[in-house]
């Protein structure tokens, strides 16, 4: 069994057995996929009190926690994970059976080809991204002010939210590899078309938004789930926003 849901933003209460009851049925061998927004690894000073206690939750779980980088997690101390293979992709285990799914990779899942690719642009960040330093003051006072849409460069933003060339270069390659068809593509940002269709036009384009709607428009995929928008809509028969739902797909 192979199961997706949206953001988690540190917080997998979502997966208890009273709120997800298929989990009894589930062993090491299934899936749950985290669409990005993991949250658990967010502390830049290194693994807190609460992240190692839900951590170890998920571990004790009977399936395996699988999950995509949003665009709210600590890059510096994600990156700092070792890099594994695990089946056809790059992996990091962050516990035996919690793992990050890296950008561009395909995986064989239960006999699932599964293309993942992380990251989104954040936008609560309308006042700017302060320097911890620099801002010392500032940050201070906006803390206190709610009208204030900032975040803290190394403290709660990363430029690493959004890809670099040699993540989508890889993402192209291993899609290539794959002769351009998958079964089903795992993204946290939604594609260019789909956020235009949302926003009406509104939402800013960026790098990642693009660049998904290249890989969409030449791969043959079943469906695409994608997360970010905390919404759970389905906007055709192919493109499927996710927040809070957990949906089976194998």
């Amino acid at each position: 069994m192979i199961y997706v849901t949206g953001d988690i933003h540190g917080d997998p209460r979502r997966l208890s057995s009273i709120s997800f009851p298929e989990q009894k049925e589930m062993t090491k061998d299934d899936y749950v996929i985290i669409l990005g927004d993991f949250g658990l690894i967010w502390d830049y000073v290194g693994e807190s009190g609460s992240e190692r206690y839900w951590l170890d939750w998920l571990d004790k779980k009977p399936f395996t926690t699988l999950f995509i980088d949003g665009n709210h997690e600590c890059f510096d101390r994600l990156d700092e994970y070792p890099v594994e293979k695990w089946n056809g992709g790059n992996v990091s285990f962050i516990r035996n059976s919690v793992i990050h799914l890296k950008r561009g990779q395909v995986f064989e899942l239960q006999q699932n080809k599964v293309f993942t690719f992380g990251g989104a642009s954040s936008h609560d960040i309308r006042d700017g991204v302060l320097d911890p330093i620099k801002d010392a003051k500032l940050i201070k006072q906006w803390n206190y002010d709610y009208t204030k849409l900032f975040r803290v460069n190394h403290r709660s933003w990363w430029e690493r939210e959004l890809p670099s060339e040699k993540e989508m270069a890889e993402g192209v390659y291993n899609l290539e590899k794959n002769n351009w068809k998958v079964d089903y593509i795992l993204t946290h940002s939604p594609a260019a078309s789909v956020l235009a269709l949302l926003g009406n036009g509104l939402y800013e384009q960026d790098i990642l938004t693009k660049y998904l709607e290249g890989i969409c428009s030449k791969t043959e995929y079943k469906k695409m789930f994608s997360g970010h928008m905390h919404i759970d809509r389905a906007i055709n028969d192919k493109d499927i926003l996710l927040y809070e739902q957990i949906v089976r797909i194998a």
